[in-house]
């Protein structure tokens, strides 16, 4: 079911009236869901409390976790490795990209992200900022995106490019690139600090569940 179906058999079920954003914040453990909605979404799914609702209690599992190292493809150990990496999986996207950050700088990376844009207006889009902008190559990658496709535009009905900042105070900051297939999280550097010189290549399930994450910032 969407989350506006789930919300539809559910209000019934309950007598409330839920829509799609409490649906979808308690889907993603970013809300937790209260006792009568817990009780009908139970009977809607089926399903036991503890296993709906384990991600909101603190049972849930995290995809390492549950596969040890099987998600990691490859770890890339130089810096050009990374950015061959991270450019990669830009290209690669064909469905939803997420980009977080706000340290990019490096032009063939950013190249790579404008280039599957352009190449492919009608999927989703999502760069997440953690703090401002650290570079003006970014500032400058940002307004080229945004001269490639404009936010509100609604060409197939809904925004496919979405461009936001993290208050960093509110989150820990985070970088990675992700899209449906692959991912690369880049790595603090051993040597200087501020900087981000390796890193890790994750397979299509972790990947999966950063292209979440990244949505839901």
């Amino acid at each position: 079911m969407t989350l506006e179906e789930a919300a539809d058999a559910l209000n019934p079920i309950t007598g409330g009236a839920t829509d799609a954003s409490p649906m979808s914040a308690w889907e993603s453990g970013s809300r937790r869901t209260g006792k009568r909605n817990r009780a009908g979404m139970c009977r809607l799914h089926r399903e036991r409390p503890e296993v709906l609702f384990a991600h909101q209690d603190g049972a849930a599992t995290s995809v390492l976790e549950t596969s040890g190292t099987a998600v990691v493809v490859k770890v890339l150990t130089c810096w050009t490795d990374l950015i061959d990496a991270m450019a990669s999986v830009a290209a690669g996207a064909r469905e939803q990209l997420v980009v977080t950050g706000s340290r990019l700088r490096e032009k063939a990376y950013l190249a790579a992200i404008e280039a599957a844009v352009a190449q492919h207006p009608d999927w989703g889009h999502y760069q997440v900022l953690y703090g401002p902008l650290r570079h003006r190559a970014l500032a400058d990658h940002l307004t080229r995106l945004l001269e490639l496709r404009d936010p509100p535009a609604r060409r197939n009905g809904f925004e496919t490019r979405h461009i936001g900042m993290v208050e960093l105070a509110a989150a820990l900051e985070r970088f990675f690139v992700a899209s449906e297939t692959a991912a690369v999280v880049p790595l603090p550097s051993c040597r200087e600090a501020e900087e981000f010189d390796r890193g890790v290549l994750l397979s299509r399930e972790a990947a999966v569940g950063l292209v979440h994450q990244g949505r839901e910032a």
